[in-house]
């Protein structure tokens, strides 16, 4: 077996371990299929995040401990000479968001989103990419003719018949409304300040391709926020032999996420050239949206990148890791107001939750005086990036939604919302049509 992600982390895995039978083949994949101790965790049902494919369905197969199973018989034989493109593997691999909720909650940390990966990178080898996944996963690319795809999907949301046409021919459900791109995209500012100033007052904002194109706002919020409270910043862009210098830059995330590796491998190196004087300088880097920057942290370091890969991790920041962090080190210089809002209700990215991330969005929100907030106690929204517009996976993503989160907002009609995740602010704003705000743009609102 080729490996399409490194699993050599995994490779003394299971050395003096209880595991339950590493397969046959497989390698050090197999090993991280294999550290599943069959606990049966995963197949309950307390309020949280794992798993929302197994709280949707209550069938075992649709738990990690499932996917474990399936993916175990595949690798010892038992699905035949090509188990990857195996009917009864897809079944059991098809539902899983992504969440990564087992590697935080499991005992033993079954990293099923990576295991996802790997298992649709194999069987893309085996039996190509769909027209659809190299739509949703080439987005980044699609948006330099922002102006022509607007009106393309401003037009397929209008006329029905048009949607149903794409559902039949390419699988885009015609139930769910595609996100919109803006008409004038995200325009960096230019750098504050001189190169001189102190490192520690420097920082980097990396504007991601769905803050950039479809909620600029965000990324102008983030800026004027970092600014007052007395940071240099400098939005990055790509590096000056970049062969495609035109391009905004991408963590790679939406071909990662359906498997096609080499391209977000590609969008990986981008990422690193471009950031190599920010590692060298030691300046933090700051992002948006959870799924890239901890992308940046985690999935990255499966691509093979070599040191690069690893230095970045630990100095890529959610921002209100930053905002949190630099609080904690007396070194925040923000004057804040009260927002006079009634109790705000927060609903957050299921890979926040994955990091325990949500302890430092709770920080930073105390930091605004009398704010009242609530964190929904939910686990994935269900549109997990694209899986959500999928004709066979919207029904089950919208179920998903319904378990605990949708029910607690329409309890609260009135109260104002916050979701840092793109993905999930498309979905609640199609599930009880009221629109979310990030944490940045809450905290430009409090300036003072």
């Amino acid at each position: 077996m080729k490996h399409q992600l490194d699993w050599s982390s995994y490779e003394t895995a299971g050395q003096g371990d209880a595991y339950a039978g590493i397969p046959a083949t497989g390698g050090d994949f197999a090993k991280a299929v294999a550290v599943c101790i069959s606990d049966r965790l995963c197949q309950r049902k307390p309020k949280g995040v794992m798993c929302p494919s197994y709280r949707a369905t209550d069938e075992a197969l649709q738990s990690p401990g499932g996917r474990v199973l399936a993916l175990k018989a595949a690798l010892n034989g038992e699905y035949g000479p090509a188990p990857f493109a195996d009917p009864r593997l897809a079944e059991a691999m098809d539902l899983c968001v992504g969440c990564k909720g087992c590697k935080r909650e499991c005992a033993n940390q079954v990293d099923m989103a990576a295991i996802k990966i790997e298992w649709q990178a194999q069987r893309n080898a085996i039996s190509g990419v769909s027209m659809r996944d190299r739509l949703f996963g080439g987005l980044p690319r699609w948006l330099g003719y922002s102006r022509l795809l607007r009106g393309l999907v401003r037009l397929r949301n209008r006329v029905p018949l048009l949607a149903r046409l794409l559902e039949r021919t390419l699988g885009i459900s015609a139930s769910r409304t595609l996100p919109e791109p803006v008409r004038r995209p995200y325009a960096a500012p230019a750098s504050d300040g001189d190169a001189a100033v102190d490192t520690a007052r420097r920082v980097h904002l990396f504007v991601d391709t769905f803050a950039r194109h479809f909620e600029p706002d965000i990324a102008d919020a983030a800026h004027a926020v970092l600014r007052a409270a007395g940071y240099q910043v400098s939005v990055l862009g790509p590096a000056a032999d970049d062969p495609e210098p035109d391009r905004a830059l991408c963590c790679g995330r939406t071909w990662l996420s359906l498997g096609q590796v080499e391209a977000a491998r590609r969008e990986a190196r981008r990422m690193q050239a471009a950031l190599r004087p920010a590692l060298a300088d030691g300046v933090p880097v700051i992002g948006l949206e959870p799924s890239c920057i901890l992308s940046l942290r985690d999935d990255h370091l499966k691509l093979g990148l070599g040191p690069e890969a690893e230095a970045l991790a630990k100095q890529v920041y959610l921002f209100e890791e930053f905002i949190a962090r630099e609080h904690d080190r007396k070194r925040l210089q923000l004057d804040l107001k009260p927002l006079g809002t009634a109790k705000m209700l927060v609903h957050g990215h299921c890979h926040q939750k994955a990091v325990g991330a949500m302890k430092s969005l709770r920080k930073v929100l105390r930091l605004i005086p009398q704010l009242d907030f609530e964190f929904v106690e939910s686990s994935c929204c269900g549109m997990a990036g694209s899986f959500g517009l999928d004709a066979e996976h919207a029904q089950i993503s919208m179920k998903m939604a319904e378990l605990d989160l949708l029910p607690a907002l329409r309890a609260a009609p009135d109260a104002p919302l916050l979701a840092n995740g793109f993905s999930c602010r498309h979905q609640i704003i199609e599930g009880v049509a009221r629109r979310p705000a990030h944490v940045a743009q809450l905290m430009r609102d409090a300036l003072a």
